[in-house]
């Protein structure tokens, strides 16, 4: 309907409009694809949209682990959390994180804020299970735990 009305000499202002892309969506698509870089810029142009979506900040953050950037996994953690402090997926994912870094006392505490809330959800129980092992095993040995990672069992 809208090319002939444009055809014969109507005209729709909010035809011509360019429309936004849904970068979010669109990074999630390449995260599913394996081509975690693509997702990256596709994070950041979602994040340009929304800079104080901390869900975005998350998502980037497990991007960016998978391309072993871990610092900057870390940062966007961080400021995931500091948007929203009860970001479940956030504490879970910075306390693997520190462990791998080497700061057990940082990753008692994310774990212990993961387990306070827990995501809920048909897979919700066993990232629950393996940050309450990987607590157990910190509290057991004073240390990191040795073959703890940020992926469930």
């Amino acid at each position: 309907m809208g090319f002939w009305r444009r055809l014969f000499g109507g005209s729709s202002g909010d035809e011509l409009k360019p429309q936004r892309l849904d970068y979010l969506n669109e990074a999630l698509a390449l995260e599913r694809q394996g081509d975690y870089e693509a997702a990256l810029t596709s994070y950041r142009l979602a994040l340009r949209d929304h800079p104080n979506d901390a869900r975005i900040l998350q998502n980037m953050a497990i991007a960016f682990t998978k391309t072993r950037r871990l610092d900057e996994a870390i940062r966007h953690y961080r400021r995931a959390l500091e948007l929203d402090n009860g970001l479940a997926g956030a504490h879970y994912g910075l306390a693997f994180l520190l462990l791998k870094r080497g700061d057990p006392d940082g990753a008692t505490q994310h774990l212990r804020a993961f387990l306070a809330h827990p995501p809920r959800g048909p897979d919700a129980q066993k990232w629950i299970e393996h940050a309450t092992q990987a607590l157990r095993d910190l509290g057991s040995s004073g240390g990191p735990p040795e073959a703890v990672s940020a992926e469930a069992p």
